[in-house]
């Protein structure tokens, strides 16, 4: 298998466990120093200028949205993978909100996502 196929299905498991909330599974993707962006971490955790580092980071991060937002669910559009990294887009979907278009990368090393960052449309 291809690093692109290898990377591919690293975002399959990804949006699997996302959809699911099953957070040990989508944080076993992630490096132990694995960095991630988003415009929403921004917003609710202004002192983080939209940047955390490290699986405790993430694991807080994701609870609390799961938390949150019991009905969020991301529907996948596209995926393009390559050596390093696979681009991303899906549509964030929360009952009682309008749906959001979303693009994310992930940065792939050694099997493991080691950076992610989200853009919104």
């Amino acid at each position: 298998m291809t690093k692109a196929l290898q990377h591919e299905h690293i975002a399959r498991q990804w949006f699997a466990a996302f959809n699911t909330h099953a957070l040990e599974q989508l944080l076993a993707l992630y490096d132990e120093e694995a960095q991630h962006y988003s415009p929403k971490l921004k917003q609710r955790q202004p002192e983080t200028e939209g940047l955390i580092k490290g699986k405790a980071a993430l694991r807080a991060w994701w609870q609390d949205a799961f938390e949150r937002l019991p009905g969020l669910h991301y529907e996948v559009t596209s995926l393009t993978a390559n050596e390093d990294r696979v681009f991303m887009e899906y549509i964030r979907q929360v009952p009682g909100e309008e749906d959001m278009r979303i693009a994310e990368v992930l940065e792939v090393s050694d099997g493991g996502i080691i950076a992610s960052r989200v853009y919104h449309g």
